[in-house]
């Protein structure tokens, strides 16, 4: 699936009812909700749960609805971001991940 489809689809279940700011912080809680959720399977992992592969799966697929919804409230388009990501990255390990460029990042590179 590409990501500009994916984001249409994904659009299809924003709450219409929210204002721009409440589906704005609508995204960024849910983000951040859903990555609690991931930790939580892990932190059951340690208590001697097992491992549930396809939970963790949709836990993710829900993590990417919210950015997502993010980048259509910001009237991004999330395959430009996936871009800029991987254009920064490049820029930053041209020969792959580094851990002295890791720690030792050009002025500005955030």
């Amino acid at each position: 699936m590409f990501a500009d489809h994916y984001q249409k689809l994904a659009a299809r279940t924003i709450n219409s009812n929210l204002t721009e700011i409440g589906k704005e912080l609508h995204a960024l809680f849910g983000m951040a909700a859903e990555v609690g959720e991931l930790h939580g399977i892990y932190q059951k992992y340690y208590q001697g749960h097992t491992m549930d592969e396809e939970h963790l799966k949709k836990e993710l697929s829900d993590v990417l609805w919210f950015i997502a919804e993010y980048c259509t409230v910001k009237g991004w388009n999330l395959g430009d971001i996936m871009q800029l990501n991987i254009d920064k990255l490049i820029a930053r390990y041209p020969e792959g991940f580094s851990a002295e460029k890791s720690l030792n990042r050009k002025e500005g590179d955030i």
